[in-house]
């Protein structure tokens, strides 16, 4: 995989995170570089760290399935894609509350992380390297959420719809180029 799809998926699913990161930054009223980096630090952990238990599941079946692995790899990414598009859309706006405690950032970390996973079983079908694309995609995540408290922060959820319809549709379309490259059409 080359290195601006690895950006640019990087910044897809980090737009969970970035979303989160906006109501995050809403909701703490004297923002600081502490919370900042530990809002940080949670969502890209996590966005590191789940791609590679995904590629540990994934090469366990990859032998079994790699004639299908595109496919595979267009209905996951098509799938997370679609549903961070309808979540864009949907009108009933809620952010999460103030704190960085472990029981507030572990479950949000989790809960955007999820479609890492997802990718994770993806880039073993596509023999990514892991570790380096993992690092990516944490350090990617990372800044986008540091960047994500201090928009919330400044202007509020003004912009939250819009990065989840944007990640969405990024993950619509890596998901496409990836069947259209094995097809052989790309």
């Amino acid at each position: 995989m080359d290195l601006l799809t690895l950006f640019t998926l990087a910044v897809g699913l980090s737009m969970d995170a970035f979303a989160v990161s906006i109501c995050k930054g809403l909701s703490i009223e004297k923002l600081s570089i502490k919370n900042m980096t530990a809002i940080g630090l949670w969502f890209g952990g996590f966005q590191a760290l789940m791609p590679v238990i995904g590629y540990l599941l994934g090469v366990q079946f990859k032998s079994k399935i790699t004639a299908i692995d595109h496919w595979i790899a267009f209905i996951l990414l098509g799938f997370i894609g679609i549903n961070m598009i309808r979540e864009s859309l949907d009108k009933g706006e809620s952010c999460p509350v103030a704190g960085v405690d472990v029981k507030t950032m572990f479950p949000l970390a989790v809960a955007t992380s999820i479609d890492a996973l997802a990718v994770g079983i993806t880039f073993a079908f596509l023999d990514v390297a892991i570790v380096p694309a993992a690092s990516f995609i944490g350090i990617v995540t990372f800044v986008c959420s540091i960047f994500g408290v201090k928009v919330g922060n400044v202007f509020g959820t003004k912009y939250k719809a819009k990065a989840e319809l944007a990640g969405g549709i990024i993950l619509v379309l890596l998901g496409l180029k990836i069947l259209l490259e094995h097809l052989g059409i790309l």
